[in-house]
């Protein structure tokens, strides 16, 4: 007999300040053991603020992981000890697979298959925040559109496997896959 699954993952695209990661946390707020996977480095001030804020905004009872690319060493970890991981957000760790691989594209083919694997065993609900950033202008260098590229084939993979995928626009939320579990 097949053990149900009683934890799901939820994939929450949108813009730049579309209400992504508010979304994420009224998802999370609903569970009583949370932890926080934040994958951004406090690289100069403007970076910094936005950290601060964002912590500021989450309840002060979550557990924050600091993590910019080890993502399957912490769903491994960490997803026994809560309900709910967030990963926020795939964007900022897509930069970091970038900068730590550089041209090694089956090494970052690797860590992006081993990140699915890794959320579809998880024994906890994972909701990750990521930009859909393949709407926008196409960026003028090699590097720019090389990162667009990678971050459309990370969502996609992780949107393949999601139970959930919402479309974050002005604030309001759109079910791409599955459906709403909160609505703002």
């Amino acid at each position: 007999m097949q053990e149900m699954r009683h934890s799901s993952i939820t994939l929450v695209l949108g813009g730049v300040r579309s209400g992504k990661s508010r979304y994420a946390q009224q998802l999370a707020e609903r569970e009583s053991r949370v932890i926080f996977v934040a994958t951004a480095r406090a690289s100069d001030d403007e970076m910094h603020r936005k950290i601060e804020r964002h912590r500021r905004e989450r309840p002060a009872e979550w557990i924050t992981v600091e993590e910019p690319l080890e993502l399957v060493q912490v769903l491994a970890q960490k997803a026994r000890d809560c309900d709910v991981i967030i990963v926020d957000c795939l964007t900022v760790f897509a930069a970091n697979l970038l900068e730590t691989e550089g041209d090694d594209q089956d090494a970052i083919e690797r860590r992006v298959d081993a990140l699915c694997v890794a959320l579809q065993s998880a024994s906890c609900s994972v909701v990750l925040v990521s930009n859909e950033v393949g709407s926008g202008v196409v960026p003028a260098y090699p590097l720019g559109r090389r990162y667009r590229d990678l971050l459309g084939e990370i969502n996609q993979s992780v949107a393949r496997i999601s139970d959930d995928v919402v479309l974050m626009v002005a604030g309001l939320p759109l079910a791409l896959k599955g459906h709403l579990e909160v609505t703002l």
